[in-house]
């Protein structure tokens, strides 16, 4: 017996070195040339040592991707082909269990405001730009004032969703959460000092000039940075030794695999998968049935023992009617309600049906070419590239050029980009040469309003412009001085057939202001870019990089669910 002990803690051992040495072979050595990674003797060369695997950032769950029909819907009342079944398949990815709400909007403004004071002219109009509109809680013929001034602010509502954000205000949010997140990780692991703590650096922080231009980062103080990645390090002989607060290792790289990948809009393709949940809805390799709503069930009412006869979402129950009766109320809110009120998907996601419907990133047509593409389908590429001044250094917005602003079409100025962030130009036609995956910056009207999907395919491009656009939609206004030296605001005035264009995007979900018709996650919708609504909210996804998911257990035959 204790032979076999010995035998058995031998083999473990033995094991374990087999293990530790491989995992060697992997992060410090090249197998192909025999070189060592960080080593100072073999030139240094970076390969992470420390990445284990992605973490799930806070707030969110993971969704593993896979293939679905996109646009299969139930309903067409309409029967516009706007919901053509597709087949699709979408990456795994990470996506907001719930929508973004009141409170962690305005944590965004009040940090937006202290780095952004509205006092100084040249940030004048960055704070106002990010403010919801409160307004769109008005009606000529309703008494909902009250809205206006509290939904937003007041503590009752603060777990509620945000509304009155445009698609602009959702995408500038996702940025500054991708800055927040990096900020606060990178302060926790002591890489950087506490920022919060000091009045000097305006707490300004950016990730890509964190990666790119960490000099000029915090109004040029050094001194914030506590240390880097560790290395190992040849100190030379009678060279005098660092200093206890002299700043060691090496400054952080992409490569390490410590900043979060950057949180952004869910594409139409990656909400509509989430929220149909099929995960939930399958057995083995095949899809059980056609579900309508992102639960499994074909009603709106729970049929469980406990809970039958509840509604499953907030959403419109009829004419005049949002909530039900005095005392036995059907969904439990007359307007939005506070977020996990109801049961989740299979996904773990709340709310993807009824509520508020949410923004997506893609540019509206109403045709889906999965002929052009099938995998991580995508409406509204706009390809570009860091700006490079003479001297080879990035240029930051607001710093090395002034902050442009330009008038939104309802009169809101915004800045084109937040100050103190790396400037991105489009790519030339140089950057395009050769290339068969992509041919121009801006994909938009891709194959759907550009040159060569029209009858005029063989024109020069420069002549097309001058035609009237497939999507005659109205040009955007523009400001011009008047006799009187007074800048107005000039609309277009020809006779336009469609709302549709570049800057029109998709909105998917129903509402607390929908009919269940909206509920199905299929149904999909548009608006242009920079208008909001009281029923409209969003919620941020980021990428999952490397496998599909984290589990060693799940395979094909031993699914584990």
């Amino acid at each position: 017996m204790k032979n076999k002990n010995i035998f058995n803690i031998s083999f473990l051992v033995v094991m374990s070195l087999l293990l530790t040495n491989c995992n060697r072979s992997l992060s410090g050595k090249s197998s192909l040339t025999g070189l060592s990674f960080n080593d100072p003797n073999n030139g240094g060369y970076l390969r992470s040592s420390s990445f284990e695997a992605q973490e799930v950032p806070p707030g969110m769950v993971s969704i593993e991707g896979g293939s679905f029909t996109m646009g299969q819907v139930q309903d067409d009342v309409m029967f516009d082909w706007n919901t053509t079944p597709k087949q699709m398949h979408v990456r795994s990815f990470f996506m907001d269990e719930a929508e973004v709400t009141n409170s962690e909007y305005y944590l965004y403004l009040q940090y937006t405001k202290d780095v952004f004071p509205p006092t100084e002219e040249k940030y004048k109009n960055v704070y106002a730009a990010a403010l919801p509109d409160t307004l769109v809680w008005r009606k000529s013929l309703g008494n909902t004032d009250m809205l206006t001034t509290n939904y937003f602010r007041h503590p009752a509502y603060a777990d509620y969703p945000v509304v009155g954000i445009s698609w602009l205000q959702a995408n500038e949010y996702c940025k500054w959460r991708t800055n927040i997140v990096n900020l606060k990780k990178l302060i926790d692991k002591g890489y950087i000092k506490n920022i919060f703590e000091s009045d000097s650096t305006r707490n300004f922080f950016d990730s890509e000039r964190f990666l790119y231009d960490s000099d000029r980062l915090f109004e040029g103080d050094t001194t914030i940075y506590k240390k880097g990645v560790n290395v190992r390090t040849v100190r030379k002989k009678d060279a005098p030794k660092p200093s206890k607060d002299a700043f060691k290792g090496r400054k952080i790289a992409k490569s390490d695999g410590i900043l979060q990948s950057s949180f952004r809009l869910p594409t139409e393709a990656e909400w509509e998968f989430a929220a149909k949940a099929n995960i939930g809805n399958r057995e083995y390799n095949i899809i059980r049935g056609r579900k309508k709503y992102p639960w499994n069930k074909k009603y709106t009412r729970s049929t469980d023992r406990r809970n039958r006869g509840d509604q499953l979402a907030n959403f419109k129950q009829g004419k005049g009617n949002y909530s039900g009766l005095p005392g036995w109320s059907s969904d439990g809110s007359a307007i939005t309600i506070k977020i996990k009120s109801y049961p989740p998907n299979a996904n773990g996601l709340y709310d993807m049906g009824g509520n508020v419907a949410e923004w997506v990133a893609d540019v509206y047509r109403p045709n889906i070419d999965n002929e052009a593409n099938d995998f991580n389908y995508f409406r509204g590429n706009i390809f570009t590239k860091k700006m490079i001044n003479k001297d080879g250094k990035v240029v930051i917005a607001g710093v090395d050029e002034p902050t442009v602003y330009e008038t939104l079409p309802n009169g809101k100025v915004v800045p084109k980009q937040t100050p103190g962030t790396i400037k991105y130009i489009p790519i030339t036609k140089k950057d395009q040469t050769y290339r068969r995956n992509f041919s121009q910056s801006n994909n938009a009207n891709s194959g759907d309003g550009d040159l060569h999907s029209t009858r005029w395919y063989e024109d020069d491009p420069e002549k097309f412009a001058k035609k009237t656009n497939m999507y005659n939609s109205p040009k955007e206004p523009f400001l011009k001085t008047n006799d009187a030296g007074e800048e107005v605001m000039v609309f277009d005035s020809k006779k336009r057939t469609t709302l549709i264009s570049d800057k029109t995007r998709v909105y998917k979900g129903g509402s607390w202001a929908d009919r269940e018709y909206w509920l199905d996650p299929s149904q999909r919708r548009y608006l242009p870019q920079y208008m909001a609504t009281n029923y409209i909210g969003f919620r941020c996804v980021t990428d999952k990089l490397g496998p599909m998911n984290n589990s060693d257990s799940k395979t094909t035959r031993n699914p584990n669910r």
